[in-house]
């Protein structure tokens, strides 16, 4: 028998259906709300800190404080406390000098220099193709003066900031060589770094080097490959010594070629999910191939490398590499500075991620003898290309 519910009581079934969903939400929200306070109390507490840091030094420091300096210094300080060693806040200039090293290219006259023991600067090289190349300057100069200031009095830091300069603009160096002193002027030009060489060796084994993974390294790695390629390659050596890595999407387009189609890498994220990281297409290359490695090949040339032998296309030959599984991110900031720091994990298709462990070769050669001229991991490698070829 069906019963009928008076309106009285249907009302008071909602009152008290309402009073606990109030309550339920008004806890809920209290919650949040309690824990909005909590964050507000320890970054209020962090400020007070530095504004007490801040008071004291302004009144009984001795020297004048450059207000740019000081807020930039805050900033790195702030990342530096991460303790994150890849992560860092960059100043409108330094970020501008890091975008334009992961294309590859650089601007300035096209030398390298490092600190002569008088605290002037020695030119160690001079790039191809650059304005140095095309003028008077030797490797050994010294440069003691830029646009007529001393590089004593700058700083060698500041020296070097100010050849680099902007592209189209002149910059006169001083220059001392036996002695004697002399201006030299040059445009700044920006200059395409080279980042990958290759030749034919014996038994038609194609030698490629790739000094690190930048947005000018693919093209130039494709040039090189496709040369070699068509010049007849029975095998390739890829020589990934002392590669320090680079940008994911660089070593993407360069395994692309190399391999099956498919997922290639992925990354893991500090909230448990993943993504896959590079793919690559169906075309691939069948030939025998190695990859020359050593404790310095690290993050993007180890994801090369590791790749390679997860496919089954390489064997590795060398020595246990650096162990650099973690992934970095670069982000403007509305300053005009950037913020990198490390955002994932990363893996290849078919092992585990290799931070802080490396990747062990199949064939381990321990040491490279540059005194005697000779280059023992170098041989081994190509012997066991021999082998495959044979």
């Amino acid at each position: 028998m069906n019963k009928k519910i008076s309106l009285g009581l249907a009302i008071s079934l909602i009152a008290i259906a309402c009073a606990i969903t109030y309550i339920l939400t008004t806890a809920f929200s209290l919650n949040i709300f309690n824990g909005k306070i909590s964050e507000v109390t320890d970054m209020a507490a962090k400020y007070e800190r530095l504004d007490a840091l801040d008071a004291y030094v302004r009144e009984h420091y001795y020297g004048e404080i450059d207000e740019e300096d000081l807020t930039n210094g805050i900033l790195k300080g702030y990342v530096s406390g991460l303790n994150d060693p890849y992560a860092s806040y960059m100043t409108p200039e330094e970020y501008q000098e890091s975008m334009s090293d992961d294309k590859g290219v650089m601007t300035g006259i096209g030398i390298s220099v490092i600190m002569d023991e008088s605290g002037y600067m020695l030119i160690t090289e001079i790039t191809d193709n650059s304005p140095a190349a095309s003028s008077e300057l030797a490797i050994d100069d010294i440069i003691i003066a830029v646009d007529g200031a001393d590089v004593l009095e700058i700083g060698y830091v500041e020296a070097v900031s100010r050849i680099r300069g902007t592209a189209g603009t002149e910059v006169t160096l001083t220059i001392r060589r036996g002695g004697v002193d002399r201006d030299l002027t040059f445009v700044r030009e920006e200059i395409e770094l080279i980042t990958v060489a290759g030749e034919m060796l014996n038994n038609h084994i194609a030698y490629i080097r790739i000094e690190s993974f930048k947005e000018a390294t693919v093209t130039q790695f494709n040039n090189i490959f496709n040369k070699l390629i068509d010049s007849g390659a029975e095998a390739i050596l890829f020589d990934l010594r002392d590669n320090g890595g680079g940008l994911v999407s660089a070593t993407e387009d360069c395994l692309d070629p190399l391999l099956p189609e498919g997922e290639v890498a992925y990354a893991m994220y500090n909230d448990g999910t993943s993504q896959v990281l590079v793919t690559s297409d169906a075309e691939e290359c069948n030939l025998p191939m190695v990859v020359l490695v050593n404790e310095n090949s690290a993050s993007a040339a180890e994801m090369f490398a590791s790749a390679l032998r997860d496919f089954g296309k390489a064997q590795l030959c060398g020595t246990t590499t650096y162990g650099k599984g973690i992934m970095q991110s670069t982000i403007p900031l509305e300053d005009g500075g950037g913020l990198t720091i490390t955002v994932a994990q990363y893996r290849t298709a078919n092992s585990d991620c290799y931070h802080g462990v490396g990747l062990t070769p199949e064939l381990v050669v321990e040491s490279v003898d540059d005194e005697l001229g000779t280059d023992e991991q170098l041989d081994a490698a190509v012997l066991l290309l021999q082998k495959s070829i044979q």
